[in-house]
């Protein structure tokens, strides 16, 4: 397998051959690479969702830890390997969330006082890339599946409530939002 510099972009089909080879035959030079290029980006991402630097640095290396202990569990006709790894650092993350909220509940700290961080110029800049690509991304939908993305989510309308409006079957509804999720998430992890 090749090294990656910090500098290059590790391929969806490079990431899952690596996760592959991790779940198939625990291959540690796979992991290593995949650890070097992935870790960094978990990192840096918990971070930009408000994590301390240590508490990110501990979810990108517990996230890594799992990815090595449920790497048989990888099914990439579901979902790109980095989609997946992300999915489990985010719930890792909620999980800690979960577990200080109620930590702090039991030490009696009212629930209802957040300490809202004014958010830095960096903070900024990566949300108004991630915005700018998901706006690109949406334009690469059909207009069908934009419009019910941006009733989905966008206006936070219910899926019977999005049937009714589109005059669509329920279960289409679903469907199509199942659909346009995926291709969304197969044209922004092509960007990562």
């Amino acid at each position: 397998m090749t090294t990656l510099s910090d500098r290059e972009l590790l391929s969806r089909e490079a990431a899952n051959q690596l996760l592959l080879a991790i779940a198939v035959s625990q291959d540690r030079k796979a992991f290593a690479e995949l650890f070097n290029f992935v870790a960094p980006r978990i990192k840096a991402f918990m971070m930009r969702s408000g994590s301390t630097p240590e508490l990110a640095e501990e979810i990108a290396q517990e996230a890594m830890l799992l990815v090595w202990r449920k790497a048989s569990y990888f099914d990439p006709a579901r979902a790109g390997a980095m989609t997946w790894i992300f999915t489990i650092a985010r719930n890792l993350r909620i999980d800690i969330q979960r577990k200080a909220k109620s930590s702090n509940q039991a030490v009696g700290e009212d629930p209802d006082i957040v300490q809202v961080m004014e958010p830095t110029p960096e903070d900024i800049l990566f949300v108004r890339v991630d915005e700018e690509r998901v706006r690109a991304a949406l334009q690469g939908l059909s207009s069908e599946q934009e419009a019910i993305i941006r009733l989905s989510f966008f206006r936070d309308r219910p899926h019977s409530e999005i049937a009714r409006e589109l005059d669509l079957p329920l279960g289409t509804v679903k469907s199509r939002i199942r659909r346009a999720l995926g291709k969304l998430r197969d044209m922004l992890e092509e960007k990562l």
